[in-house]
């Protein structure tokens, strides 16, 4: 039974781009795109699904620990996911009582922009973190460390943001797109690095489906 599972998470896929890639980053991908799109139709299962991605895609970004065919740590990367474990069961709580007082309805968050005291926190806090998270992932050895430390931050804010429903957290996202393409193609985390092109397109998507949702509200 070992052997067996061992087989399935060590499976791999040759695309012909000079190293295989594995198949649990594709499917940990997969389960992250499903998550992007419940949380953008405001669904309550976005978040367990995104939980199951991120356990999966931990193994995948410490590639040097896990001997993947990348064999390259990227600490942020797998950082993150321990982060969106605990941000996700946090959102999943807070969605879960919205919907329960919703009623009938299953929309689970009410969109809404930050309070101008809500922007400048989040902005003192991405720069506290950019910081610190540079200096720490630089001394664990990670592969490109800044833009390692960027996509830790956006990600942690995105998430956040997500969980208490405010609009801006999209464009955050698109600011870790910008950097987690160049970044995850380079280290030839194709099935990621492919992703985070989507991401980018389906932000646009995402954000434009909670502003109408906000509008709506106002008017109603």
């Amino acid at each position: 039974m070992s052997d067996i599972l061992t087989s399935l998470l060590n499976a791999q896929l040759d695309v012909g781009l000079g190293k295989p890639i594995l198949w649990r980053e594709v499917i940990g991908n997969i389960f992250g795109l499903a998550s992007a799109l419940g949380g953008a139709r405001r669904r309550i299962w976005a978040w367990p699904v995104g939980i199951i991605g991120n356990v999966i895609l931990f193994t995948v970004f410490l590639g040097g620990v896990f001997h993947t065919p990348q064999d390259l740590n990227l600490w942020g990367q797998a950082g993150r996911q321990v982060f969106f474990l605990a941000t996700s069961a946090y959102g999943w709580v807070v969605w879960a009582a919205t919907r329960r007082n919703n009623g009938a309805s299953q929309v689970a968050v009410h969109p809404r922009w930050a309070t101008r005291r809500e922007r400048i926190a989040g902005l003192t806090a991405a720069i506290i973190m950019l910081i610190v998270f540079y200096f720490a992932l630089k001394a664990l050895g990670s592969w490109g460390p800044l833009s390692d430390a960027w996509i830790l931050t956006g990600s942690i804010l995105a998430t956040w943001g997500m969980a208490r429903g405010w609009n801006e957290f999209w464009f955050v996202w698109i600011a870790v797109d910008i950097v987690g393409v160049p970044l995850l193609a380079t280290a030839q985390y194709y099935p990621s690095a492919l992703l985070y092109v989507f991401y980018g397109a389906f932000c646009i998507y995402g954000f434009a489906t909670w502003w109408r949702a906000q509008a709506t509200a106002d008017d109603s």
